[in-house]
């Protein structure tokens, strides 16, 4: 198959130099990593250009290896004992009111990571009180107790991706399981209502639009309020091919079908990701209460 070229609304511009240097002094130049660099977020620019990234936890090497994922896969070091603290500090630094963090799968770690999100969580609020806190968790294995642990840490905003379509599962998600990421979901706001759970999906990875109905149906079954849907951009030649680019205008018709079924806040566009705008989605949601 032919390599498909990338349409002029997915081209992106970089951010100044002082952009990224600013948030190399508060990560990398500490020790810590982020997802938009490691996978390759074509959202980069704009982030910094805000002063915001997303704080990759638990190293930078995946124990899984998804097909779609640029995250480097091989065996990881232990957790860094100062990392929740490192965080904590970055946030600070960078003054965020919304902090993202997420992590790679850890599936050698006997919690899969989870104290290190919980202690993450714990050490932002001691530092930055005022900073809402967003968790993208792994599935923990389908551990309660694990994601319990995070839970009862007091974060914000819980996500946690189904990625794609169960039908896609074999194909890009080897090890994962689209029941069980539903669960978890699922357990998040049995354990605490106040807790605002949130998924993402890729499309133009070969998924039908009815299968794209019927994961945001299991996704309203399972008390999700947020749903992130963006492209799938290759990331080498190595992973998954595009199947095709989705133009915006069928974006936003994914938007109004997520919310006719249910979903609360939908943000639905070709550079969308799991953390993209996410601290003025919880803003829109507490507004909403509020009224």
């Amino acid at each position: 198959m032919s390599r498909l070229r990338l349409p002029q609304w997915l081209r992106t511009r970089l951010p100044p130099a002082s952009a990224l240097v600013a948030i190399e002094r508060a990560t990398y130049a500490k020790g810590l990593s982020t997802v938009c660099r490691e996978a390759r977020c074509p959202n980069q620019g704009e982030c910094a250009r805000r002063g915001t990234a997303t704080f990759l936890i638990l190293g930078d090497r995946c124990t899984r290896n998804c097909r779609f994922c640029a995250v480097r896969h091989g065996t990881p070091e232990a957790p860094a004992f100062d990392e929740p603290e490192l965080v904590a500090d970055a946030v600070a630094a960078l003054g965020l009111r919304h902090a993202v963090v997420t992590s790679v799968t850890r599936d050698d770690l006997p919690d899969g990571g989870a104290d290190q999100f919980a202690r993450t969580i714990r050490a932002v609020r001691r530092v930055s009180p005022q900073t809402t806190i967003e968790v993208l968790v792994p599935d923990f294995r389908a551990s309660a107790d694990a994601l319990y642990r995070v839970i009862d840490a007091g974060p914000d905003v819980v996500n946690h991706n189904l990625e794609t379509v169960p039908r896609l599962y074999p194909v890009l998600r080897e090890g994962a399981s689209y029941r069980r990421s539903l669960e978890l979901l699922r357990r998040v706001r049995e354990r605490n209502k106040e807790i605002i759970t949130k998924s993402g999906i890729m499309v133009g990875v070969g998924e039908m639009r009815i299968e794209v109905e019927d994961v945001t149906r299991d996704l309203v079954s399972a008390d999700c309020i947020v749903l992130t849907i963006g492209q799938y951009l290759r990331p080498s030649r190595l992973h998954h091919p595009v199947a095709r680019f989705v133009p915006p205008e069928e974006f936003a018709e994914l938007e109004v079908m997520a919310l006719g079924l249910g979903i609360r806040k939908v943000a639905s566009g070709p550079l969308v990701r799991s953390s993209y705008h996410a601290g003025a989605i919880l803003d829109e949601l507490r507004s909403d209460d509020l009224q």
